[in-house]
């Protein structure tokens, strides 16, 4: 009763307090999240340089595509699941995760069989040069043996939100990275194995957090269940899933592209230390990212289950208070980062050309970020919908149809700054397009009536599990 309780109140608790509930604690297991991203890169820097940096920076979109992947399950998954639950079809929502899971075992074999077998000539293919390939391989090798606790705390984490448990969510994303944080210093200096031994302490953190996942789901604390009979793959299921995680997929994927085209502009244009440059930047665009990813995330299962219900209210309810509090977030980030972009840059490094260079091009970065809010909203609104179409074009329009031409065509009139002046560029084509879309769809979120809305919503029925 208590475990069909904890989705149930996404249908009954009234919207702000929900919100609230849902959206703090993922901010909070996000903002610990990318704090051990930012205490890695601020170890390497100090303890190896910023050639280093450069190096981590080059793998790190090998490291995206493994989260594409574990995205598009987790994220898919968790849309499907919290409509079953939302249609109280609860086994259908078990049979969901259990093929959730198979696929993770899947991927993990293959990120460990790539270790050994192409990590080296993906590097090159990425960009790295022979001063920093060596740091790469240092780093990705480790990795890539440990894609299965990387998949699968990743994918549950979704999972285990879409069911409305926040507060085991932002655990999941806590414990590691704390422990991450404390083995850190002993691995790069104790042990002094350098960028390996960030990349090692990673992966036992990450180790970690699964054993603690993995008891949460066999010790009955979930909605969900996982049955050895549920492991069995259904095609119509990780179709459904695929299908509306394919735009987190491509999103993190366009990501990883997007970190190619930069990476390899910097290094043609600037030269390593660039690639350096913004490698610490890129860690404090994750950081500033965050809460309002918190808020999307605490968002979707409330979007999700009340569409399933039927209960539009509720749903407009939650997307309008979203979006206020996501620009309030945006703005204030925004503000932040003209008023002392040089105070973030010493966190990371000492050294007054990096800080000079990465404040100024902070700046230009972030020069549109309160914009970002369309932007963030409205990918997660489709995906919590179940609407891939929307929401796959939403994930792409900014990375790939924006972001990337612009730094391929701008450095050549520009040099390196066209490359940092390509970013609120397309935070600005793609806030356009992301309202675009709410206002063309808006009799779904945001309609007056009531029959309205209902009829939208039979026009466009909730993919099933049989489903194309």
């Amino acid at each position: 009763m208590k475990q069909k309780m904890q989705s149930e109140r996404l249908g009954t608790e009234p919207i702000p307090k929900l919100l609230k509930n849902l959206s703090i604690p993922a901010m909070i297991g996000m903002f610990v999240m990318a704090l051990y991203n930012v205490v890695d890169t601020i170890f390497i820097s100090y303890g190896v340089g910023i050639d280093a940096v450069a190096g981590v920076t080059i793998a790190f979109p090998l490291m995206m595509i493994m989260m594409a992947v574990s995205a598009a399950m987790g994220i898919g998954g968790a849309s499907v699941i919290s409509r079953r639950l939302g249609e109280r079809r609860e086994e259908e929502a078990n049979l969901v995760f259990g093929n959730i899971i198979s696929v993770i075992l899947i991927i993990s074999l293959l990120g460990m069989i790539g270790a050994f077998t192409i990590l080296e000539p993906i590097l090159r293919l990425f960009g790295a040069t022979p001063d920093i390939l060596g740091y790469s391989i240092d780093y990705m090798f480790p990795i890539l043996l440990g894609t299965f606790f990387f998949s699968f705390a990743f994918a549950t984490n979704n999972i285990v939100r879409s069911e409305g448990n926040a507060r085991f969510a932002m655990m999941t994303m806590i414990i590691p990275a704390v422990v991450n944080i404390i083995l850190d210093p002993i691995f790069i200096f104790g042990f002094n194995m350098g960028v390996q031994g960030a990349a090692v302490a990673t992966v036992i953190s990450q180790a970690s957090v699964t054993i603690v996942i993995l008891r949460y789901f066999l010790t009955g604390k979930s909605s969900l269940q996982l049955r050895m009979v549920d492991l069995k793959i259904k095609y119509s299921i990780v179709k459904e899933v695929v299908a509306v995680g394919l735009p987190a997929f491509a999103q993190t994927a366009a990501g990883s592209v997007m970190m190619i085209a930069i990476n390899t502009m910097l290094i043609r244009f600037g030269g390593d230390l660039y690639v350096g440059i913004f490698g610490i930047i890129q860690r404090i665009i994750m950081f500033t990212v965050m809460p309002m990813l918190g808020v999307m995330q605490g968002m979707q299962p409330i979007v999700g289950y009340n569409y399933g219900a039927k209960n539009f209210d509720r749903l407009r309810e939650t997307v309008i208070l979203s979006l206020k509090v996501t620009f309030i977030i945006s703005l204030f980030i925004f503000i932040l980062i003209m008023a002392v972009p040089n105070w973030l840059m010493m966190i990371f490094t000492s050294d007054p050309v990096v800080i000079d260079a990465g404040s100024e091009y902070l700046r230009i970065m972030f020069a549109a970020f309160f914009l970002i809010t369309i932007q963030v909203i409205s990918s997660g609104l489709y995906q919590a919908l179940g609407k891939p179409k929307q929401a796959l074009i939403l994930s792409l329009s900014r990375q790939l149809i924006f972001l990337i031409p612009l730094v391929l065509i701008l450095p050549h009139f520009i040099g390196v700054y066209g490359v940092f002046l390509a970013f609120p560029i397309s935070d600005f084509f793609a806030c356009l397009l992301g309202a675009f879309l709410m206002y063309r769809d808006r009799n779904i979120f945001f309609g007056k009536g009531k029959g309205k809305e209902k009829e939208t919503a039979e026009k466009e029925p909730v993919p099933v599990s049989s489903g194309t």
